[in-house]
């Protein structure tokens, strides 16, 4: 089952409160804060993160079977720990990526 959590969209202007993740070279801002659920993506021109992520609009959704999500798919980020149990995958669905997020 998925439910909708962000949309992450990529800019080249720094954005207020953005924070860098240097594991993936990119500041992102907190989605929490905003009204429509944006995550602001600005990447280091040497990020390792995949064009498809770097170069359009994602949707991030909370899942509660990642495997099943990820199963027959592209997989462009596998899964990946944030810390306290957070976990994210990239996924591409209709020429877009797709966030996929969950907690163990």
């Amino acid at each position: 089952m998925r439910t909708i959590d962000h949309i992450g969209i990529p800019t080249t202007e720094p954005k207020a409160g953005e924070v860098y993740v240097e594991g993936m070279k990119v500041f992102l801002t907190n989605y929490a804060d905003s009204t429509n659920r944006i995550e602001w993506l600005r990447f280091d021109s040497d990020s390792w993160m995949p064009e498809l992520i770097q170069e359009r609009t994602h949707i991030a959704y909370q899942v509660t079977d990642p495997q099943a999500e990820m199963e027959g798919k592209t997989i462009l980020l596998p899964p990946t720990e944030l810390g306290g149990g957070a976990w994210i995958a990239f996924i591409e669905e209709e020429g877009i990526a797709i966030e996929l997020m969950w907690n163990q």
